[in-house]
């Protein structure tokens, strides 16, 4: 293995912790850093399994003493990613998968120039309101304005896919998890040295994601958010 590490960023919603937690199962080689975060637990989530909570004093002074790869103040809480995840996995001759929002992979990338990013996008706008609308039924959240809240915060996320590598668009799991599993299987191939061969199964269905191949159905995606499609909400960019 070589040390590549993987961005995975999605708005809430898209499908983008079962696609991860799924690649991970499948595929061998991979350590997945779980984030930080100062926000309390939804629903049945565990500290060190979804994101390790903490409080607030004990982040900051995380951020104090330079721990953190990426970090963010999303809708008041943070978000970061340690340094150490990325340390062990380098140690151990493994690749690393980040689950970050579009201000930190911005940052990722920043330092990581060679990091690969890939962007989860949903079918449409309608598709992702369906679905969060099911997601806020399970966490039981009623409020019509966090969901609205979600997609325009979705929206802005949206806007950003022009700085990701690869899309992979999440309408049905199982073609997105062979997505995924052949980017990974290609930029390994490509940094192990070994020229990809054009003909390849998984060489062709990774360069189906690229950003240029993929750039038409992102637009369309996109005009499905149109502003004037929800209400007007805070301009915070992600919900997780």
């Amino acid at each position: 293995m070589s040390g590549i590490v993987f961005i995975i960023s999605a708005p809430s919603g898209s499908g983008k912790t079962t696609l991860t937690n799924r690649l991970m199962q499948l595929v061998s080689g991979l350590e997945f850093s779980i984030s930080y975060t100062t926000r309390k637990p939804r629903g049945s989530e565990v500290s060190g399994r979804e994101y390790f909570f903490v409080q607030r004093p004990e982040f900051e002074a995380m951020l104090r003493r330079g721990e953190f790869l990426e970090h963010a103040n999303v809708f008041g809480e943070y978000y970061g990613t340690a340094k150490r995840f990325l340390h062990d996995a380098r140690a151990g001759g493994r690749d690393l998968v980040l689950d970050i929002d579009v201000q930190g992979a911005a940052q990722v990338k920043q330092q990581l120039p060679e990091a690969v990013s890939i962007f989860i996008l949903p079918p449409s706008r309608q598709e992702l309101e369906k679905r969060l609308r099911e997601r806020s039924q399970s966490e039981r959240v009623k409020s019509e304005e966090v969901i609205q809240r979600r997609l325009q915060a979705a929206r802005k996320e949206i806007e950003n896919y022009e700085k990701y590598d690869y899309i992979v668009v999440n309408d049905r799991l199982e073609d997105s998890i062979d997505k995924l599993k052949a980017i990974v299987a290609a930029e390994r191939q490509r940094r192990s040295g070994t020229k990809p061969s054009d003909a390849g199964t998984e060489y062709r269905e990774a360069e189906s994601c690229r950003l240029q191949n993929v750039r038409t159905d992102a637009e369309r995606i996109l005009s499905s958010f149109a502003p004037t499609a929800t209400p007007a909400v805070k301009d915070e960019v992600k919900v997780p």
